[in-house]
């Protein structure tokens, strides 16, 4: 009913009501509003002195007569509502019109629906303590918030500040940080953040709100925290661990709540012991350090005390200490590998089940029997490629989802014609379609370190659309004509296509051949069965072709660096399987050539499409923009570089560019690796945006150095890129009209860009914290005091007051090291021995930092210095295990070997993917001997992950970021 819709936003706020209407808009939910008030029949007069409750009440109980004497009474029709007055004047007046609370809606229509009789029961038993609660708490914990018309009245005059809070997970109890946007940042001179210092002046927002701020008086600002800290309940900083004062603030109003489901954990049984009277009223703590104890009442706190569980705030009043909320449902065993999947993916809002039946029938059928064929209708319609070019693809070894591939050929004029060609998606994947709304909500496929979540059911995504050698396919082909010499761009066209990929070559064998290495030859199995001239023919030819295309690619690149493109720095580990697609190897990405001529060409086909677009829609196309990122940001990594007697100078992307090419030390090159990863971190986030929802001048790409960008190359795991199909079909097609009417409005594109940016920040922290686990379950088992794995060498990159951060190439792991405990002992390294905890102080400086004992001895430690260090993990039964790292000599880790080979390395991180694995398969088989539940999340796991074979392991090599700067791990210039 249009006014229930309405007695939501009324009672509950705009928030609340958007959440719904989004509900209701999703077709996969089946849906509709009848707009009642709209509606002659049906419509309901609001009577002198009726209250909007009463009135809307009314409204909607009118509305489901009308509704069943329409249907003939062929249909009953259930009201459901908690107004006891209403079920009492209602519930008999009309027969076949129900008017019921939802207790009796449940107990009647859904006996035995019990997850939903124990949500209900919890949410219940909330509302009673906190109306008991309200009753017994007459004082106040925090102040008020004030009204939201003043709120917005203050921030317009400037008094106030708008800005989304951030809480720091690794001083979650004292410090938060509200980043300046709306009308307050353009009226304030502020040009960093705003400290919220402490719980009282955080006021009861919760990380991730947007809230209102005051700033504090000058004198009362402080310093943000610069020592490294463990998350505990400390509420005070030590005096001496925190830098210059800062703008300080308190929140005085929230204009935004952005609640979300937490994962939390049961206290222990003595700590349920400890907390109280009421054995019911339980403090839960979330798994986010970031977020406050939770209370919620239930009576299954000692059942699943051992269980991670969902909960959701329902409010926080004044009155209270901490949010109250209710108990929603149970993920796993705490420590089991799905358990904590689960949870990762809960704190990511990541809700992926799998595809349903109404949207496979709209797939096309292909198997091996019966393989998908051409239609000879459309085939009149599309650019035949098949014939007249040499395609191809460079992928990752193994990649499945190929959805991109290229040529290049001599015109007969002498010029050449460039051209990539793109999976046609759109054509099986009709816009509103049910397989395009379930696409438009996952937004992207995600990848977590042991399987992936697909944005598009498999038949496509590994088949149909994928862009494999010698079977044909339907593609959106990029065409340029280039000039001979300088291989300036003379024309270019975009068309509709078919095409027959020649090769599907890996990109260790295109480097090979661009090497002139004739032994990669015999793992080209296109090659395998020719004649010995035809083989040597086509390989002149492909190998010619990759030679022109690397040609070209440097020409491109040296044209953006010339405006100041940057190349950024990510660690990145490459995946090496075995015939049977399980995990032979894992070795550092080594940089290849070959990764920047596959990058330049799809980066110069998302630029010319993003200018196609825009010009034909300027006011609602999809484009890419990376701003230029703050000032400040560049502070540690200038440091950093001085140390080395390097200059990074930040006033423009070419400038910075400059200065990190220059920042190389030849003795030791993972110190520019290491400086181009902090210029990494600096970033903004690139963002996804409509045209018409700002200014031209802010179409500009800061790290790529190109006005107009967007993402086109990837449409099989990316569903901004099938808006961009879309729109590029649209704007280059005669007969375009249809496709016209299904574009997005500016309104409409620019609120898809906010749940695509939001879904791409959630794939990006999936596939983190994923990592993060594997890592820490590898070691967890490991001795550190016996097993050498657990020693490696490691880089210090940053000096603080209390220790060091540390890179460790060897895993791709940076963590904290002390060099001060909590006895306050310091370290104390002397020649070959190992470094001991003895009396005495520590001294920082900008670049370096001094131990000194009470005897004397002193240890200096600086900047890019390598040490040894020890791995280990430190558990927490509520939250992730982190990794910990202890200093145990201060000189670089001798191995047996001058450098550990790539092939010790691989067999290490062999060990990690074996051990791990056996460990949870052998976990989850005790637990389903044990417990219906964990039996349950099993086979969830093999329902919902979505991958094939028994290995965790087994679909990495899909994991596939073509080495492009906008898609890198980091992914924060593009």
């Amino acid at each position: 009913m249009q006014t229930a819709c309405q007695a939501v936003q009324h009672q509950k706020g705009r928030r609340q009501y958007n959440k719904l209407r989004n509900l209701i808009k999703d077709a996969r939910h089946d849906c509709t509003v009848f707009a009642n008030e709209f509606h002659q029949n049906s419509y309901q007069p609001r009577e002198k002195g009726e209250s909007m409750e009463k009135w809307q009440t009314r409204s909607i109980y009118n509305a489901a007569v009308w509704y069943y004497n329409h249907c003939l009474g062929q249909m009953p029709v259930v009201m459901v509502t908690e107004d006891e007055d209403a079920i009492r004047q209602y519930g008999n007046e009309t027969g076949g019109v129900f008017v019921i609370s939802f207790k009796n809606y449940l107990d009647n229509f859904w006996p035995d629906l019990k997850a939903a009789h124990e949500l209900f029961d919890s949410i219940l038993q909330a509302r009673r303590e906190r109306e008991i609660e309200s009753q017994e708490n007459n004082g106040k914990e925090y102040p008020e918030h004030l009204p939201m018309e003043v709120l917005e009245a203050g921030i317009k005059s400037g008094r106030y500040i708008q800005g989304a809070l951030n809480v720091n997970k690794h001083r979650a109890q004292l410090e938060a940080f509200v980043r300046l946007q709306g009308f307050g940042s353009k009226e304030t001179e502020l040009q960093s953040d705003i400290l919220i210092y402490g719980a009282k002046a955080r006021n009861r927002a919760i990380h991730g709100d947007v809230v209102a701020v005051e700033l504090l008086p000058s004198h009362e600002w402080k310093g943000r925290t610069v020592a490294l800290c463990e998350n505990e309940t400390e509420d005070k900083a030590p005096a001496d661990t925190t830098g210059d004062p800062m703008p300080t603030g308190k929140v005085v109003g929230i204009i935004q709540k952005n609640w979300r489901d937490y994962v939390v954990t049961f206290p222990s049984r003595e700590e349920c012991q400890s907390q109280g009277r009421n054995a019911q009223k339980i403090l839960v703590t979330p798994w986010d350090y970031r977020i406050p104890k939770i209370r919620i009442s239930t009576q299954q706190a000692e059942a699943l005390q051992e269980y991670r569980v969902v909960v959701r705030i329902d409010s926080w009043e004044s009155t209270s200490v901490y949010p109250n909320g209710h108990f929603v449902r149970v993920l796993g065993r705490i420590g089991d590998l799905e358990g904590e999947i689960a949870a990762i993916l809960v704190e990511n809002s990541i809700t992926v089940a799998p595809f349903s039946e109404i949207q496979m029938n709209e797939m096309p059928v292909s198997s091996s029997k019966n393989p998908w064929k051409v239609n000879p209708e459309e085939e009149k319609k599309r650019l035949n490629l098949r014939d007249t070019h040499l395609i191809f693809s460079i992928d990752p070894k193994g990649c499945e989802d190929v959805d991109d591939a290229l040529s290049v050929r001599t015109l007969p004029n002498g010029n050449l014609e460039l051209g990539v060609h793109i999976a046609d998606v759109t054509y099986f994947v009709a816009a509103n379609s049910y397989t395009d709304i379930e696409a438009r909500a996952r937004a992207t496929t995600y990848y977590l370190a042991d399987r992936r979540y697909d944005m598009l059911p498999s038949v496509l995504s590994a088949d149909i659309c994928s862009l494999l050698s010698g079977v044909d396919r339907y593609a959106v082909s990029v065409l340029w004509e280039l000039e001979r010499e300088s291989y300036e761009i003379l024309r270019v066209c975009y068309n509709k296509s078919i095409i027959r990929s020649a090769y599907k070559l890996v990109y260790e064998v295109a480097q090979g051949l661009l090497d002139g290495d004739t032994s990669v030859v015999d793992d080209i199995l296109e090659l395998k069965d020719l004649d010995e001239r035809t083989r040597e023919k086509k390989l002149s030819e492909l190998v010619w072709a990759i030679s022109k295309l690397t040609d070209i690619a440097r020409h491109i690149r040296a044209k953006r660096d010339s405006c100041g493109a940057l190349e950024l720095e990510g660690v990145e580990i490459r995946v090496q399987l075995d015939d049977k697609k399980n995990i032979h190897d894992l070795i550092p990405k080594q940089p290849l050539e070959v990764h920047e001529t596959v990058a330049e060409c799809m980066i110069l086909a998302n630029h010319w499409v993003a200018k196609k677009i825009s010009e034909s829609f300027p006011h609602q196309a999809l484009l890419r923009q990376h701003p230029p990122p703050r000032q400040e940001f560049f502070t540690d990594l200038q440091e950093c570089a001085s140390a080395k007697g390097f200059a990074i100078d930040t006033r423009s992307n070419k400038a910075l560019a400059e200065s990190l090419d220059k920042a190389d030390d030849p003795l030791d090159p993972i110190v520019n690796k290491l400086l181009r990863s902090m210029a990494t971190q600096a970033m903004s986030n690139a963002l996804y945006f409509s045209t018409g929802s700002c200014s031209e001048e802010e179409f500009h790409h800061y790290g790529l150095a190109l006005d107009k960008y967007t993402h086109f190359t990837s449409p099989i795991r990316r569903y901004a890129d099938i808006i961009v199909h879309r729109l590029l079909m649209a704007a280059t097609l005669k007969e375009t009209k249809d496709l016209k009417d299904k574009l997005f409005s500016n309104k409409d594109l620019e609120d898809l860009c906010k749940h695509i940016n939001n879904r791409n920040r959630a794939a990006q922290h999936a596939q983190k914290q994923s990592t993060e686990l594997f890592q820490c379950m590898y070691f967890k088992d490991k001795s550190p005091e016996t097993d050498e794995r657990c020693i490696a060498d490691g880089v210090i990159y940053s000096i603080r007051t209390n220790g060091v951060l540390v890179f460790v190439p060897r895993y791709g792991i940076k963590g904290a090291a002390y060099m001060k405990n909590k006895e306050g002992l310091v370290l104390s390294c002397q020649g070959e021995r190992s470094c001991e905890w003895k009396p005495g102080s520590l001294q920082r400086f900008q670049n370096r930092i001094t131990s000194t004992t009470t005897t004397g001895e002193s240890v200096t430690l600086s900047l890019f210095d390598h040490i040894t260090v020890k791995i280990l993990v430190q558990t927490s039964r509520c939250h992730a295990d982190t990794i910990k790292l202890e200093i145990i000599k201060n000189t670089p880790y001798q191995t047996s070997a001058t450098e550990v080979s790539k092939k010790n390395f691989g067999v290490v991180k062999s060990d990690l993917v074996r051990e791990v694995t056996q460990s949870a398969e052998a976990l989850c088989a005790q637990e389903k001997a044990r417990s219906a539940v964990t039996e349950e999340q099993c086979v969830e796991y093999q329902e919902y992950c979505q991958t094939k074979g028994a290995s965790l392991y087994q679909l990495l090599e899909e994991i596939r970021d073509l080495a492009l700067l906008d898609v890198s791990a980091d992914a924060c210039s593009c």
